[in-house]
């Protein structure tokens, strides 16, 4: 069957059926990728069995709620992102602190803090390294931003998440800062590791297919947030990891890897009231200013909240 024979056989499915009142936008959507899989059936002479084991797939992923997974891994996150910033820059927004992949571990609700919160419950801070984070938020203006809005999240040394590891304390590595009169922000918790996919689990297995790994480096989460600024979704990864720059998730960008210091002097072990060396991180976030013309900032999904 020719290209032009399967958009008529689309057609013929989708819109000439329609009976009643139609969403435009999800029929244009709908068309283009049953169209799309059609062809590729077509053209690459998928067999039935073929096919319905790749609706398996995604039927197993979905109940295994690893599509959010799968979506990074495919570099489909990435994708979006690579479009924003194209879509940004077309207005003239450019100069801020690049975006990179949200993840599918966001939880909303955490504890607010005014200028500095500790994000770990020192459970395993024996074991740990100590971590400092520190820096400002700067407007579009290039002035700080007092009471600007940093989430901040990310996993414990197994690489794991609370609130999806119920081993964890609720809202452990989670904290919500709201920043200082000048426009600082600062954070204790543990560097945090790198991680995996689930190695069983439906993302891993078709990474296996393609030859490929499911590591991610060691990295923090952040929302950025302020009136009159778009908002900021990034990632910072640790320096030194070695999937830096072959994460599975392709989140890894230039100017999100900021330096690490080790500190053992005894009077900043002293002034930060802990009894061991510490790292610390010092990383400044840009936000730039929201537009009437510019692309929707936030996205509209399905997030955990506790």
């Amino acid at each position: 069957m020719t290209h032009t024979e399967i958009d008529q056989l689309v057609k013929t499915f989708i819109v000439d059926t329609a009976s009643g009142p139609v969403d435009a936008r999800i029929q244009q959507v709908v068309v283009r990728l049953l169209s799309d899989v059609f062809k590729a059936v077509e053209d690459l002479d998928l067999t039935a069995t073929e096919v319905w084991k790749g609706i398996e797939y995604l039927a197993e992923a979905g109940a295994s709620h690893e599509l959010g997974l799968l979506a990074a891994g495919l570099g489909l996150e990435r994708f979006i992102d690579i479009r924003a910033d194209e879509a940004e820059a077309k207005i003239g927004l450019t100069g801020g602190t690049p975006r990179t992949i949200e993840g599918p571990l966001y939880v909303a609700g955490a504890p607010v803090s005014k200028g500095f919160a500790r994000l770990d419950d020192g459970t395993e801070e024996k074991d740990a390294e100590i971590l400092f984070m520190q820096g400002t938020v700067y407007g579009a203006d290039g002035k700080p931003l007092p009471n600007a809005q940093v989430e901040v999240w990310h996993a414990n040394l197994m690489g794991n998440y609370s609130f999806f590891d119920k081993t964890q304390s609720a809202f452990n590595l989670r904290r919500t800062i709201i920043t200082d009169a000048q426009g600082r922000y600062q954070f204790r918790s543990i560097m945090p590791v790198g991680y995996g996919c689930p190695p069983e689990g439906t993302t891993q297995r078709l990474l296996d297919k393609l030859g490929r790994h499911g590591r991610r480096p060691a990295h923090i989460h952040f929302f950025v947030t302020d009136a009159g600024h778009r908002k900021l979704t990034t990632q910072i990864n640790i320096d030194g990891d070695a999937y830096l720059w072959d994460d599975f998730a392709f989140a890894s960008r230039e100017g999100l890897v900021p330096a690490v210091v080790r500190v053992n002097d005894p009077k900043e072990l002293a002034a930060r009231d802990v009894s061991k060396p510490f790292a610390s991180i010092d990383f400044d976030f840009r936000l730039l200013a929201d537009k009437p013309n510019a692309p929707a900032a936030e996205v509209d999904r399905i997030r955990a909240a506790a």
